[in-house]
């Protein structure tokens, strides 16, 4: 969503900023309600959920980081998941504009909502917002990326070495049920729900290591990188790589070999970075 820059502020100049279609402009209500069945935005990239549809897994998972129900509670929630998740899965680029009049007006809600929503994304490094700039989709440089995921490698060593401690064969089990449905999107070529399991997988790990400390901050560090890895494995031969690398962990977790599991996910999170690497990626919106 791009457009010329103004303030944030309400004022006269909101009514002339751009609307789209099928929005209601200077009639839209102001207790943050919004209207179902709104056209779909020009740009395609945030489009309004269906009233009553189910939630995606993307949008379950920024519910569950944000510490959010697992129901959305009105239009912030709204705002949040869509932006969100464009940003996740790529609909929004590094750079891109969030005009927070046009967000209003597309909720049909007041500019509060957008506010607030979109502080909570700038606290958890998906969003960021300059004084007198637009908010915009936040950038992340190659440094800040290899940052992030050594600091992920590490502590998924962590994780699995606590696992195979804490964990008996009937707990670890569960991840025989995840590996058996990474095959069978890795076969179908479903990258999407291949992705989205992959995430399940990491979660579990999470709260199988039983350290609520670790927990939290993977959680903040990994909405930060879930764009790069949904980038990661859309790349040719990812999935393959990926599929096998799992089938590999789920069998030292069998073998209660806390060392192996621990190398083999700091390699897992590695491979990932390196494709990173490979995709060209840059933080810019080019």
């Amino acid at each position: 969503m791009t457009g010329r820059a103004g303030s944030h502020g309400p004022g006269a100049g909101d009514a002339q900023e751009p609307g789209l279609r099928g929005t209601s402009g200077e009639g839209a209500p102001r207790d943050g309600r919004r209207v179902s069945g709104e056209a779909e935005p020009r740009d395609g990239r945030v489009p309004l959920r269906v009233a009553g549809a189910p939630l995606t897994a993307g949008e379950r998972e920024i519910l569950r980081v944000l510490r959010r129900s697992g129901e959305i509670g009105g239009v912030t929630d709204e705002i949040l998941i869509a932006v969100g998740s464009g940003i996740v899965e790529g609909r929004l680029k590094p750079g891109d504009d969030l005009n927070s009049v046009e967000l209003a007006r597309r909720f049909n809600s007041s500019r509060t909502p957008v506010r607030e929503a979109l502080l909570t994304l700038e606290r958890e490094g998906l969003v960021e917002i300059a004084a007198r700039k637009r908010p915009r989709v936040r950038r992340l440089g190659l440094t800040e990326v290899r940052e992030m995921y050594e600091l992920r490698a590490e502590l998924y060593g962590l994780v699995s070495r606590r696992i195979v401690e804490r964990c008996g064969p009937e707990r670890v089990a569960v991840f025989h049920g995840i590996q058996a449905r990474l095959e069978q999107a890795a076969a179908a070529h479903d990258q999407e729900r291949y992705f989205w399991l992959i995430v399940e997988f990491r979660n579990t790990e999470a709260r199988l290591a039983g350290n609520e400390t670790v927990r939290t901050v993977l959680d903040s560090v990994g909405l930060r990188t879930l764009q790069l890895r949904h980038l990661s494995l859309s790349l040719p031969g990812r999935l393959e790589t990926s599929v096998d690398d799992h089938r590999r962990l789920v069998r030292a977790y069998d073998d209660a070999d806390g060392e192996l599991a621990a190398a083999l996910t700091r390699s897992i999170v590695r491979r990932g970075l390196a494709a990173v690497e490979r995709s060209g990626w840059t933080g810019s919106a080019d």
